[in-house]
C-alpha cells in the first residue's frame, strides 16, 4: 500500500470516529510510568520541538503522567535515536518520529537506526513550505529559481538527513539549477539565516515559522503539498508552478522495542481523544497540522513502506548504493 493510501485510510478512520461521537474526553488513563520523556533531535524552536511542547500541554488530560521534553541534538537524529533505542521499554521514553529518522538511518548508518525503534502511533501530516524574508529581493519562487540559474544562490534545510534536504535536492533537479544547500541542526537556526539574508530561501514547517510569519517578517512562496494548504489558499504548490515535486511529512512517536501491548493500547485510545480535544484542535489547526491518526497495529507497516520508498529514491539518485 502506498504512503498516501496508508495515510488516507488512517484519516478516514479518525474522521468516522469523530463524526460518530466515538471519541470523547475522559478521565486520564492509568499509566505504568509517572514521568514520560519525549525525545526530539530538533533544536529548541524546531518543528519537532514545537510539536512536542504544544502536544504535552494537553497530554496529561488523557494519560495519567507528567511529560517532559528532551532535546538530544547531533548526528541528524542519530544521538536521539540511540537515546531512545537503549532506554527501557517500559513506556517512559519515546521519540518524535519524522522522515528524518528514516533518512539518517539510510544515509549515515548510525549505531541505532529506525529498525531499533518500535513505531507507536502517528498523529499528523505536516506541510513542507518554501519561505523567504519579506523585505528581501524575492517575491515568488520563480524569482528564486531565476537567481539560482544566474548566480547559484543558497538554500536552507533543517539538517543533512531530512525530508527538507531531499525536498531541496528534488527541486534543484526539477528546476535544473545548482544552488548550495546549507543544512542546520534545527529549523530555528535556519530561519535566522533566512532573516539575515545569508540564505535566499528556507524549507520547513509552518509551526516553526509561526512567530515570524505572524509578524510579517517572512513570506511563504510555495508548498510541497500535493494540493494547496487549506489555511493558506494563496500559497501555490511547487507542482503547479511547473516542478514535479510533492512531499508530505509525518509526525508521530516511537519507542524502544518491546513496549507492552497494554501500553500501546493506552496510547492509541489517548491519542484519538487528544486529537478530538477542542482546545488542541485549535492549536494544531493554527499550526497547519492535519490529523492523520495511525494506530500501533498499522504504524509499523507505514514506516516500513516509507523507508522502502525512500531507500529506492536515494539509490535511484545515487545518494546511496
Amino acid at each position: 500500500m502506498t504512503f498516501m493510501k496508508l495515510i488516507g485510510k488512517a484519516a478516514l478512520g479518525l474522521a468516522a470516529a469523530l463524526l460518530s461521537g466515538q471519541i470523547a474526553s475522559a478521565e486520564p488513563l492509568p499509566y505504568p510510568a509517572k514521568v514520560v520523556t519525549l525525545v526530539t533531535h530538533s533544536s529548541p524552536g524546531g518543528g519537532s520541538d514545537v510539536f512536542l511542547r504544544e502536544m504535552s500541554k494537553y497530554l496529561s488530560k488523557y494519560i495519567d503522567a507528567t511529560f517532559i521534553i528532551e532535546n538530544v541534538q547531533g548526528g541528524s537524529g542519530a544521538k536521539a535515536m540511540a537515546r531512545v533505542a537503549t532506554s527501557p521499554a517500559d513506556g517512559s521514553v519515546f521519540y518524535a518520529t519524522t522522515p528524518t529518522y528514516i533518512y539518517t538511518s539510510l544515509m549515515s548508518k548510525p549505531q541505532n537506526t529506525y529498525k531499533d525503534l518500535e513505531p507507536l502511533v502517528n498523529l499528523f501530516a505536516d506541510s513542507e513550505v518554501i519561505y523567504t524574508r519579506t523585505d528581501g529581493p524575492y517575491k515568488t519562487l520563480m524569482e528564486v529559481i531565476d537567481h539560482a540559474k544566474k548566480e547559484r544562490g543558497r538554500w536552507g534545510a533543517a539538517n543533512p538527513a531530512s525530508l527538507e534536504r531531499q525536498a531541496a535536492e528534488q527541486l534543484k533537479r526539477a528546476a535544473g539549477v545548482t544552488p548550495a544547500i546549507v543544512t542546520h541542526e534545527g529549523g530555528g537556526d535556519m530561519m535566522l539565516n533566512v532573516l539575515n539574508g545569508t540564505l535566499d530561501i528556507g524549507i520547513g514547517e509552518i509551526q516553526e515559522l509561526r512567530s515570524q510569519l505572524d509578524a510579517g517578517k517572512i513570506t511563504l512562496l510555495a508548498t510541497f503539498n500535493p494540493e494547496r494548504i487549506a489555511e493558506k489558499p494563496d500559497v501555490p504548490t511547487v507542482r503547479e508552478l511547473g516542478f514535479d515535486v510533492s512531499l508530505v511529512k509525518f509526525r508521530g512517536l516511537a519507542g524502544p522495542i518491546g513496549i507492552p501491548e497494554s501500553t500501546k493500547a493506552i496510547w492509541d485510545e489517548a491519542m484519538k481523544n487528544l486529537l478530538a480535544d477542542p482546545d488542541y484542535q485549535k492549536a494544531y489547526t493554527a499550526e497547519v497540522l492535519v490529523p492523520q491518526f495511525i494506530g500501533h497495529k498499522d504504524y509499523q507497516a507505514f514506516i516500513n513502506n516509507f523507508a522502502t520508498t525512500t531507500e529506492n529514491f536515494l539509490k535511484s539518485t545515487g545518494v546511496i548504493k
